[in-house]
């Protein structure tokens, strides 16, 4: 995914906001990702997103590495659609 795109599709909370948000406070903790416009308050779909995203810069941000989603944002998007229609994720 690229900085643009959504996370938080629920509240519009981009990437590269979570990004900045991981970088300027250092949550301890995932949860405290949510102070981030309330990212992973809604429907629930982007938090384990959320809580890789936190592993990864609790993991990689002391050498400058950015933590990432990997593949496209539309397939973000349709596996959203899907959780929403069925309650759950792809396997």
């Amino acid at each position: 995914m690229q900085p643009n795109d959504h996370v938080c599709l629920c509240f519009g909370v981009s990437l590269g906001k979570i990004q900045n948000y991981l970088k300027r406070e250092d949550p301890q903790v995932a949860s405290l990702i949510s102070e981030c416009l309330g990212a992973g308050t809604g429907c629930g779909w982007c938090v384990p997103y959320l809580k890789d995203l936190h592993r990864q810069h609790r993991e990689n941000g002391s050498n400058g590495q950015l933590p990432t989603i990997e593949g496209s944002a539309q397939d973000y998007r349709e596996g959203r659609l899907q959780f929403k229609e069925s309650g759950k994720r792809k396997e």
